[in-house]
């Protein structure tokens, strides 16, 4: 069952545990989970625009892109980890070298990030501040429970919605006149006040005992994450790097890597280092590989029929397409091919006999690349997420290719529980983008 940790209410992040066993997390903060994601900037591939069921306007996608490229996004200052990272990529094979771009194309490059060169998160919120503040209110501290329908002559319409503030004292908001609703909590949140708003499968919310406004059996279905799976090492000196820079690109998966601190009271310390002591901190670095877009589907159920608070029940079902497990198994044995190039030779430690070897933390590799079985094991073992979990409410079932709810006036859903299918890399390009693009193509609306 997924579950809301009960200790983490005031955490920026919420986070939960799909039924599938793997923890995972949002954002609860003004500007959503831009504001605890890793930062990655990279704009979708073409076969995101191809099959996501949208007649896309590319002119208004590219000034979409470049809108927000413009205010938030920098090019990073490329590490020393990272360098030889995307060296590694390109001895095993994966190239060409495509320098720095913002495009998704096949090779080794250099990604666009949302962290400036003095470290400093720039985010989805920021870009409130190119909006007209006349026009502009915000609420903080405050959880929209549920939509307010209204049924006329034109026929079932969203005008409001209801919501909660800080003090628990709930609020109604009306649209005005020409106004709608636009839906934007994320894959799990938006999908979710669908539900408890009473639109979705009748039979499903009549034994919730939600009154339902409309029968819409999709809503909750084809959610989808890309599973994340990878090997994590200690260096034999220390690092003060951060974050992720470098990507190697294939059609069926990409690879990219992290950084991270270890605290010496950690429980690894004795096992890592046992004699001398380890230092004060440790660095683990990381090489992770993602499906570019996964197969297999899965669900979103209600938890609570009435509390919005509490995480809904999701299923990702990961590897249940033998697809996926077979884009797995390839990108990690590209991993273990990068492993033996000579630029993460400097990242061995080495013993009094002379022989290099990794100083891994958890899993290692399995000694023959070449055995399927053991490949997938590790897969299956190491399986854990890249926090890019989409669907629920996709478009050409739920939502038609405007982002509106079908057959309900006045209500879009604008945000990654839209999406049929993967970006083929990090969707936060792709969903600022989107934001953008749908506020364009309203206002061309209005206008005509």
């Amino acid at each position: 069952m997924s579950v809301l940790e009960a200790d983490d209410n005031d955490s920026p992040a919420q986070t939960f545990t799909s039924e599938d066993g793997v923890p995972n997390a949002r954002g609860r903060v003004l500007g959503g989970s831009s504001m605890i994601y890793i930062g990655i900037y990279s704009r979708a591939d073409e076969d995101f625009y191809m099959n996501s069921g949208i007649n896309w306007d590319m002119n208004v996608v590219n000034k979409s892109y470049e809108w927000v490229e413009e205010t938030i996004v920098f090019q990073p200052n490329l590490t020393a980890w990272q360098s030889a990272m995307k060296e590694a990529l390109l001895e095993s094979g994966i190239g060409p070298d495509n320098g720095f771009s913002f495009d998704h194309i096949n090779g080794a490059k250099i990604v666009g990030s949302t962290f400036d060169s003095m470290g400093t998160r720039h985010a989805a919120v920021e870009l409130l501040n190119k909006a007209e503040s006349k026009n502009l209110r915000v609420a903080i501290y405050a959880t929209v429970e549920r939509v307010i329908f209204s049924t006329n002559s034109s026929g079932l319409s969203a005008v409001g919605v209801v919501y909660r503030d800080s003090n628990g004292k709930s609020h109604h908001v009306q649209v005005r006149a020409k106004g709608e609703v636009i839906l934007s909590a994320g894959a799990i949140g938006s999908t979710q006040l669908l539900l408890l708003s009473g639109v979705g499968p009748r039979q499903y919310l009549s034994s919730l005992n939600i009154t339902v406004v409309d029968d819409q059996p999709f809503v909750g279905q084809f959610m989808y994450d890309n599973p994340r799976n990878g090997i994590n090492f200690v260096p034999p000196f220390p690092l003060r790097e951060w974050g992720s820079q470098v990507a190697g690109i294939t059609k069926d998966f990409y690879i990219e890597s992290l950084f991270g601190i270890i605290p010496f009271f950690s429980p690894l310390s004795p096992l890592l280092f046992p004699d001398p002591s380890p230092p004060v901190n440790f660095s683990v670095l990381s090489i992770l590989e993602k499906i570019s877009r996964t197969f297999s589907t899965g669900s979103l159920q209600l938890a609570s029929p009435t509390d919005v608070k509490v995480s809904p029940i999701v299923r990702f079902n990961y590897f249940a397409n033998p697809v996926d497990l077979a884009n797995c198994v390839n990108a990690i044995r590209n991993i273990g091919v990068m492993l033996r190039t000579s630029a993460m030779d400097q990242y061995k430690f080495q013993d009094q006999l002379g022989k290099k070897y990794f100083k891994f933390v958890g899993r290692s590799l399995p000694d023959d690349l070449s055995d399927n079985e053991s490949m997938e094991t590790f897969c299956r073992k190491t399986l854990t997420t890249m926090w890019h979990f989409c669907g629920g409410s996709v478009v050409g079932k739920v939502v038609d290719e405007n982002f509106k709810v079908v057959r309900i006036n006045a209500l879009r859903v604008v945000d990654g529980s839209t999406l049929t299918t993967s970006p083929g890399t990090n969707p936060q390009a792709t969903l600022l983008m989107l934001g953008r693009y749908v506020g364009l193509k309203i206002q061309e609306e209005r206008m005509s």
